[in-house]
């Protein structure tokens, strides 16, 4: 029987055995790990051309009883949530998981009193404050659906994923607060309505005391409902199959599509993947700075922790704010032993200088991580050695919001660690890479197209209302394979180092370079804060390369003559690391890049500025800096005149 907690990289390699000889029982043997209401008679039914996969069939759960009710009895009294406030100075909170769980169950009875049932779909859309995580939790106890739409996003954006949906029921905060911007919610939540007639009931948090506009009969304040509830509410028995969440994701046609999971593959996979990866500790504390609006924050602030009995920091603010000591200010005020957070955060930190980061211990950290996107190894080092003072490992995770969980990893401290690769993939997942026609690359040393070849829990059920466009866009590119439209390589020792999106790779003259490979060596010149490579159309080579370049603040970006050094440097730096084919055309110094708010880089954005099209860009509200894009116009206009 596969053990659930791997101790030693002998397990693992124990444990891979058993998932690659007999996958059904491997993950029989993980699943019977949590509490069912009654077991599955079948593990597996695959179809993988027709993304027909279903896990655990005839098993009857409910994902919250076992993330708070199996722990009552003997940690009834740990502290499940804490919750550090945008502001400093304003007061934290702390639940025990008893205290979590009688919360649960009240906003539970008030969705259950305004006609909320199950297989309802129910839209959150708040700041991360405690109320987001109960409400999450809220619906999976009474077996509705809930699609949380982070908080930041336009109205139009929310309409357009509460339609998809048909959400009876909206829950939201008067306002919230974010660095120093202060947004109003609500007002954005009402602008949104005017285009969504399924929405019966709208549920308001109190967090900025604000006055709001409250419709008679639809809209209600939820800390009065919860005054007029039960404290307890018996979990909804749920078929394994029956859908978790939806969680929208950007398409390449511009429709966000509604990736569906299901509550008992998601539940075991979430549980298994956190209990390994991050080899959390009874007592330890565990922060994921991603926001629940992301499958981040689904899966590793929210879900895998608590599945874990381990306790979970939740975050209100940016890593900037009040200053960009911030981070680490709240590692050393609450004692967090594992830290989770994305690349681009780690270079934003990179470029305010090591001042911020050295006038705290951080003593208490025991183990970082990366997710989100490759990590380069400039800021892989600098989190090595400013962060995790040389003696933190670092799992840099690679994983979707598609795959519901990690896929490739290290294990804490038991696998193999190399900068800027992910590692090896987790026991039960068979990544596999494949050449253009499809044919798996035998060769241990190779690069290839990542595709996964088995079937696991955690998996994509469907695209809410349109199962032809899961099948087309993941399953349809190699049959018999999970197409992951990522690029990776595979070194000698096996570790996977993932090398960007298919649509990321630039082809100069025949040669192909990830745009990741060459932004790492960008990023490795010292006056570099972070990068972005697109390419655009080159008459003799095919594609040129174009190169966005933010300068940290040291690296006088105003200074003509030292403008020219850096270029050189950059020039220098990809030509010693890749080659001289793959010396940027192009190198363009800018103010910043157009970011969503949760960090990733539309790269629609920049490529269109590089072949010309300096309009029509679309919808840009989604974008943390909208204001960037036109500097960024006005940049190129400035480059190509000279």
């Amino acid at each position: 029987m596969a053990a659930y907690h791997l101790d030693t990289f002998e397990a693992y390699l124990d444990a891979r055995r058993q998932a690659a000889e007999n996958p059904e029982a491997f993950w029989a043997s993980i699943a019977a790990h949590f509490a069912w209401k009654r077991p599955w008679d079948n593990v597996l039914s695959a179809d993988f051309e027709r993304a027909h996969n279903r896990w655990f069939e005839g098993g009857i759960l409910n994902i919250t009883e076992n993330c708070l009710d199996r722990h009552l009895e003997i940690r009834g009294n740990k502290l499940a949530l804490i919750w550090e406030p945008n502001d400093p100075r304003e007061r934290f909170v702390r639940l025990t998981f008893r205290e979590l769980h009688t919360q649960v169950c009240q906003v539970a009875n008030v969705l259950k009193k305004h006609g909320i049932q199950k297989g309802d779909r129910v839209a959150l859309y708040m700041p991360m404050i405690p109320e987001l995580a109960v409400s999450v939790l809220a619906c999976a106890r009474i077996g509705a659906v809930h699609s949380v739409v982070f908080a930041g996003f336009s109205a139009q954006s929310l309409a357009d994923r509460i339609q998809d949906a048909g959400a009876r029921c909206v829950l939201t905060s008067d306002g919230l607060y974010r660095g120093n911007k202060e947004i109003p919610v609500k007002r954005v939540v009402d602008e949104a309505l005017e285009q969504c007639p399924t929405v019966e009931k709208v549920l308001v948090v109190e967090r900025t005391l604000w006055a709001v506009s409250m419709q008679p009969g639809r809209d209600f304040w939820m800390h009065e409902e919860v005054e007029t509830v039960e404290r307890d509410c018996a979990a909804a028995p749920m078929e394994a199959e029956d859908p978790l969440f939806i969680l929208y994701t950007s398409g390449s046609t511009g429709k966000p599509k509604g990736v569906v999971h299901s509550g008992g593959g998601y539940m075991v996979y979430a549980g298994y993947t956190f209990r390994n990866v991050f080899q959390c500790r009874e007592s330890e504390v565990f922060w994921c700075t991603a926001d629940i609006g992301w499958i981040t924050g689904h899966s590793y602030l929210l879900y895998g922790p608590l599945l874990n009995g381990t306790t979970t920091l939740m975050f209100e603010g940016v890593p900037t704010h009040p200053d960009p000591g911030r981070f680490w200010q709240v590692c050393d005020k609450h004692g967090v032993n594992v830290f989770y957070t994305a690349p681009t955060a780690i270079r934003a930190l990179m470029a305010a200088g090591e001042d911020h980061v050295l006038a705290y211990s951080l003593d208490s950290l025991r183990l970082l991580g990366t997710v989100g996107e490759p990590i380069n190894e400039e800021a892989w080092h600098w989190y090595h050695i400013h962060v995790g003072k040389e003696r933190c490992p670092i799992v840099d995770t690679w994983w979707q919001t598609e795959t519901g969980g990690i896929m490739i990893s290290g294990l804490g401290a038991l696998s193999p660690m190399k900068p800027a690769h992910a590692g090896l993939p987790l026991p039960g997942v068979e990544a596999v890479l494949l050449d253009k026609e499809g044919r798996e690359i035998e060769a241990t040393e190779a690069e290839g197209l990542l595709c996964i070849k088995r079937p696991w829990p955690g998996m994509i059920r469907t695209t809410y209302g349109d199962h032809d466009r899961c099948v087309q866009t993941y399953f349809s590119a190699f049959k018999g394979y999970y197409f992951t439209g990522d690029g990776a390589k595979r070194a000698s020792d096996g570790l996977f180092r993932i090398i960007g999106r298919v649509d990321d790779v630039i082809n100069v003259s025949g040669h192909r370079f990830g745009t990741a490979e060459i932004e790492n060596a960008i990023n490795g010149c010292k006056a570099v804060a972070e990068s972005a490579v697109v390419g655009y159309p080159h008459p003799i080579k095919g594609q040129g390369i174009h190169a966005y370049v933010v300068l940290r603040e040291s690296a006088g970006a105003s200074d003509e003559p030292q403008l020219e050094i850096v270029h050189a440097e950059i020039v220098e730096a990809v030509v010693e690391s890749i080659g001289r084919i793959a010396k940027p055309d192009r190198i363009q110094m800018a103010p910043g890049l157009p970011k969503t708010r949760s960090g990733k880089i539309m790269r629609r954005i920049l490529r269109k500025i590089a072949e010309g099209e300096t309009e029509s860009f679309g919808d840009t509200s989604t974008l943390l800096d909208p204001d960037v894009v036109q500097a960024l116009v006005q940049g190129y206009r400035s480059l190509s005149e000279h």
